[in-house]
């Protein structure tokens, strides 16, 4: 985990505003700013790098930003920002669509679409969140319909997201390097059930929307038992009193597949241990073992042909390569 603190009282007046525009680019994605306290703009931001998720609590004067078609195709780190108001207000325009965000609420931008936020009333506390789209464990089609619309941060799971952020924030102070991947695994279960806990609450769902809410529900039961070898897709479709083809079916509209998704999850969990400093001692078949893998040799292919590393080797050069 490695946490960096920008203060804008550390830079000359006339330089504040554009260098903490920098930063937003590199913390979050790249957007265009204004202020009418751009002269003399005034903000405080931590980061914390917590594994595949970033934390950034922030309190700054009112400002407006845009996220343009230009500036995404000139960067885009495909991901899901998700900001918690704490104090203030902020909104957000999508062309026709525009929603206003109090304290405690949460709201969900996607560094993919052209978007204008803005914030406003004093001084603006919020903290902020970046997830990459790959990781969560629902499809990006649902977690799309999550963009531009309040989520509650004081009740039910966003309660939960929202309570792990604040605590985060006040907290860094005692935290280890080796937490670091482990809050993020936490974080992004968090906003992949914030968002499946969104979609079921709809209830007027449609036989397709259905369909996906069972996804979602399969894939957290996936979750849950990723460990167990004997996790199958036979068990798996006796758990939820389906057919075994009518669960294959359910993937396969999805365009993934029922073992390519358990392989997937395992390698990830495996992938997030080998990185972690404090099971430098447990040897790679013991981590292979824990996450379901019975033999060692098809833990190694599964590895090399997701990650084009070996996974002893992935643990030496203790990176994070990007799957091929």
């Amino acid at each position: 985990m490695l946490e960096t603190v920008f203060r804008s009282e550390d830079l000359p007046p006339a330089d504040r505003f554009d260098y903490w525009r920098e930063c937003l680019g590199r913390t979050h994605a790249p957007v265009e700013m204004t202020s009418e306290h751009a002269p003399d703009f005034r903000v405080r931001q931590s980061v914390l790098r917590l594994g595949a998720a970033t934390v950034w609590p922030a309190t700054f004067q009112p400002m407006v930003c845009r996220r343009t078609p230009r500036l995404i195709r000139r960067s885009d780190p495909e991901t899901y920002h998700l900001s918690l108001v704490l104090r203030g207000t902020a909104g957000a325009s999508w062309g026709k669509s525009d929603i206003v965000y109090g304290p405690s609420e949460l709201h969900v931008q996607d560094s993919s679409r052209s978007c204008t936020t803005w914030a406003a009333g004093g001084t603006i506390s919020t903290v902020g969140l970046e997830v990459p789209k790959d990781v969560l464990s629902l499809p990006r089609s649902l977690a799309d319909r999550m963009i531009g619309r309040p989520l509650p941060g004081t009740e039910g799971i966003g309660a939960l997201l929202s309570d792990f952020l604040v605590g985060l924030t006040s907290g860094a102070g005692g935290l280890r390097p080796s937490d670091g991947s482990r809050l993020g695994m936490i974080l992004v279960d968090l906003v992949s059930a914030l968002f499946a806990h969104a979609v079921e609450a709809e209830r007027d769902l449609a036989p397709e929307s259905r369909q996906r809410t069972l996804l979602l529900s399969v894939r957290a039961f996936i979750d849950r038992h990723v460990h167990d070898p004997d996790l199958t897709p036979a068990s798996i479709a006796a758990a939820h009193h389906i057919s075994l083809s009518y669960l294959h079916r359910v993937f396969q509209a999805d365009g993934t597949t029922v073992a390519g998704w358990i392989r997937r999850r395992r390698l990830e969990r495996a992938r997030r241990d080998l990185a972690d400093p404090a099971l430098h001692d447990h040897p790679v078949r013991q981590i292979a073992a824990r996450w379901g893998f019975s033999h060692p040799a098809v833990f190694s292919r599964a590895f090399r042909a997701a990650y084009d590393i070996s996974p002893s080797e992935y643990r030496r050069a203790g990176r994070s390569p990007k799957p091929v």
